[in-house]
């Protein structure tokens, strides 16, 4: 699901209400974990962190008028998800996400390439995503979308 939403604040807004708490944590969180140099914005109708054209001016190969992606936080349908690049892009990160998630929470992986998702607010490992967050800086996302994924 895609909100007509012009910031994050909107966005959050604009949600049901039993989505607006854990969405609106979600954010905290990640806001307070992200390495500096990403931005926050609404990306593809959801709260975005990319990098932006200041840091990367070359933005995103399928469409570089748009910012570099990184992570994003969407309400969906049947579900809240994390989308994060990193853990599509990197084979370590991935491998370490998969392993830690079991210590945070007592509920199965539900993931996709990018997309974590979880069908109940309370079953999201608020501290597992803050550290998820902290895993890479934007000049490593770059080193990694330009190797793996730009190609």
């Amino acid at each position: 699901m895609t909100y007509d939403a012009k910031t994050p604040e909107e966005y959050i807004n604009l949600l049901p209400e039993d989505r607006k708490t854990a969405v609106s944590k979600l954010r905290t969180t990640i806001l307070k974990h992200l390495p500096k140099g990403f931005e926050e914005t609404i990306s593809y109708g959801m709260i975005g962190y990319v990098v932006p054209h200041a840091l990367y001016p070359n933005g995103y190969h399928c469409d570089p008028k748009l910012p570099l992606p990184f992570m994003n936080i969407a309400s969906q349908k049947n579900f809240i998800a994390v989308y994060h690049s990193g853990i599509y892009a990197d084979d370590n990160l991935l491998e370490w996400f998969t392993s830690e998630f079991p210590k945070h929470s007592k509920y199965k992986l539900d993931m996709g390439k990018s997309c974590i998702r979880f069908k109940k607010p309370e079953s999201i490992p608020f501290d597992l995503i803050g550290e998820l967050a902290t895993k890479i800086t934007p000049e490593q996302w770059i080193d990694i979308y330009e190797s793996a994924i730009k190609r």
